[in-house]
């Protein structure tokens, strides 16, 4: 089966997890991706399977870097620099996450990469932007959600700011779509260049909705957290909680449309004068009617409501946690999940592809390698280097 990015090689510089899950997401499609690993960071006698029966199953790094292969080298030594921009030329995209001085003190920069491919398309991953003051600061995802705005609003009031941790996953796509876009761009004008995405930008992204809000109407009540029980639909946005300490979502902005069926479900008769219109229920009644559901919703566990909503075909739902995706029959039918079998942990769950094609879709060929498990075989199919010569780079240490 062929992938929608057969053909493609990407060299994974990177080391941050949200960086190498975004060059992931090009491999699931068929990129033909080599994480190029530090060979001078590998510790003596720390063989691949030695690593691996030492410790526990690397959850984080078999998402990140499933479909890859892994090539280790010394590119500070003149052998291991040779090898380094033999692939380089090879590559169709360059990833890398370091700080900008940093990369240029290793050669990794786009001036020097792309003066051995021209057409080199270079996927940079930072923490707050290519450009401004903050251009060098740490890429960590807690200090870009500080900037954007989110984190003071989505605690109740007087409680404290909450870290919504989403800024990676957003950042991780916007990385994969701008190489993707950078790749079309390049099969008409042939041009490389840089990509940039941040967790700055992904954060925001993260909130457009209530930043687009903002920007277009500023006021101080987007800038503060806004009690459950002062929603302005007491069906839509509004949480109750259950008998048995869980909480139903509501979703239904349109009240006329939805109480014929809603109202008998939560002991309200639907012609009751109080709530008769949507007015009513959201204006001149809103706060009655949220006291109201708030007792209703309190006599019956959350089994009960998610029963009663889906035989009623209502927008609503039992928030859950993340036991739930684990045995969601639509995750794994779709393969948002999927069940692995792992060659030294045994049968192991691990998030599955969020997108699909119809033609070309993701695929998982592989788990994700040791470190240096393929530099042997990369170093002789993809340069052509010979057998002696590659155990003579090994015993040297350029390579691993």
């Amino acid at each position: 089966m062929s992938g929608a990015l057969d053909g493609i090689v990407i060299l994974d510089l990177t080391q941050s997890f949200w960086a190498s899950l975004g060059v992931a997401l090009l491999a699931d499609f068929g990129a033909r991706v080599l994480r190029v690993e530090d060979a001078a960071a590998r510790g003596a006698g720390s063989g691949p399977d030695a690593a691996r029966a030492r410790t526990p199953w690397d959850w984080e790094r078999e998402l990140a870097d499933r479909n890859k292969k892994s090539l280790a080298v010394d590119d500070r030594r003149p052998e291991g620099r040779e090898i380094f921009e033999a692939l380089v030329r090879r590559a169709d995209v360059i990833a890398v996450d370091r700080p900008l001085r940093e990369a240029a003190e290793r050669r990794w920069d786009y001036e020097t990469l792309s003066s051995l491919r021209p057409d080199l398309i270079y996927a940079r991953a930072s923490g707050f932007g290519p450009q401004g003051p903050d251009r060098d600061l740490p890429a960590l995802d807690e200090l870009a959600a500080a900037r954007t705005g989110m984190m003071p609003i989505l605690p109740q009031p007087d409680r404290p700011p909450v870290h919504p941790g989403h800024g990676p996953m957003y950042s991780a796509v916007m990385l994969a779509l701008g190489v993707a876009a950078a790749l079309h761009h390049r099969a008409d004008s042939g041009e490389g260049q840089i990509v940039d995405v941040s967790l700055l930008a992904g954060n925001m992204y993260g909130a457009s909705l209530d930043l687009q809000a903002y920007l277009a109407i500023g006021g101080e009540r987007m800038l503060a957290p806004v009690s459950r029980l002062d929603m302005g639909n007491p069906m839509s946005g509004t949480l109750y909680p259950t008998a048995d300490g869980r909480w139903v979502t509501l979703t239904m902005p349109d009240t006329d449309r939805w109480w014929p069926g809603f109202a008998p479900l939560v002991g309200i008769d639907p012609k009751d004068p109080r709530f008769e219109n949507h007015e009513k229920r959201c204006d001149v009644n809103r706060l009655e009617l949220m006291q109201v559901l708030e007792r209703a919703f309190q006599e019956r566990p959350a089994a009960h409501w998610r029963d009663a909503f889906n035989r009623n075909q209502l927008s609503a739902d039992v928030i859950e946690d993340y036991s739930f995706p684990e045995h969601d029959e639509s995750a794994y039918r779709n393969r948002y999940l999927l069940d692995l079998e792992h060659p030294s942990f045994g049968r192991v769950k691990s998030l599955g592809f969020p997108i699909f094609l119809s033609d070309g879709t993701a695929r998982l060929d592989r788990l994700a390698p040791c470190m240096g498990q393929h530099t042997g075989e990369v170093l002789h199919e993809w340069l052509g280097i010979d057998e002696d010569r590659i155990t003579e780079l090994r015993t040297h240490g350029v390579v691993v």
